[in-house]
């Protein structure tokens, strides 16, 4: 809207606040005020010290407290460990999950801030089960057995992007979907799409996870990614690149029912 509306006596009124996530599948509308907030936190180990060993120290601190969690070994970094983990309360990730670097076994792995990357699931509003597709698939492809490989990486939009219409936006978006289908139909690499809108220091506003049975598909998707013309036109800062090999996946455990 090009002029703001007028409420009584000529104050401007306060636009529309929605929070929710909607989507609609073969005229079935969904709502949902729920998502699920995902962060990649990447540790070097100290000099000297065999990295495998901090691994399974936190893969069993998380699994004794019930988090759900995959432990990556660094690719790029012989002492490297990434630790995803997820929730649909952010609270988790300061109340649950990081305590456990004060304890011994943990307290002298060294944190490397620039990888990491905190998001939340976002509807795009096509998906046929958005209670699924928010809370349950992004866990589910980042833990899937078989698919020990993940590439994650942050990117950033110019401007210029939001300035588009509704109808450009959609056309240039649906190029992107399409590819990133086609690798999914073939089992070659699966998605965890998150938004981290102020919630990255960088500045970022996604977070893309990529899941796959073998790295080479991974990072070709990334490759074809950038003819699209989003990425080529559009996408201002893509990175750093976080490759890990699942060490260690521990599964969250379920909450009591009430009065259980």
């Amino acid at each position: 809207m090009s002029e703001a509306k007028q409420a009584s006596g000529g104050r401007p009124q306060l636009p529309d606040i929605d929070v929710h996530e909607r989507a609609t599948f073969r005229g079935r509308e969904q709502s949902m005020d729920r998502r699920l907030f995902m962060q990649l936190q990447v540790f070097r180990s100290p000099i000297g010290a065999d990295a495998a060993k901090p691994a399974k120290a936190l893969h069993g601190a998380l699994a004794g407290e019930g988090i759900g969690a995959v432990v990556y070994a660094d690719a790029n970094d012989p002492r490297g460990i990434g630790l995803l983990t997820w929730s649909e309360d952010p609270a988790h990730f300061v109340d649950a999950v990081r305590p456990l670097f004060a304890r011994h076994e943990l307290s002298q792995l060294e944190l490397r801030p620039e990888l990491t990357m905190m998001g939340r699931t976002y509807a795009t509003g096509f998906e046929p089960d958005l209670e699924y597709w928010l809370l349950k698939r992004p866990a589910e492809n980042a833990t899937q057995e078989g698919w020990p490989w993940a590439v994650w990486y942050p990117l950033r939009r110019s401007g210029a992007f939001a300035q588009l219409s509704d109808e450009e936006q959609r056309s240039i978006l649906m190029e992107h979907a399409l590819i990133g289908r086609a690798y999914g139909a073939k089992e070659l690499a699966h998605d965890v799409r998150l938004a981290c809108h102020g919630l990255d220091q960088a500045d970022n506003e996604f977070v893309i996870g990529l899941i796959g049975k073998d790295l080479h598909p991974l990072s070709h998707v990334v490759q074809r990614m950038r003819s699209t013309q989003q990425t080529s036109k559009y996408i201002v800062q893509m990175g750093p690149f976080f490759v890990g090999k699942t060490l260690h996946v521990s599964r969250p455990t379920e909450a009591p029912a009430d009065g259980g």
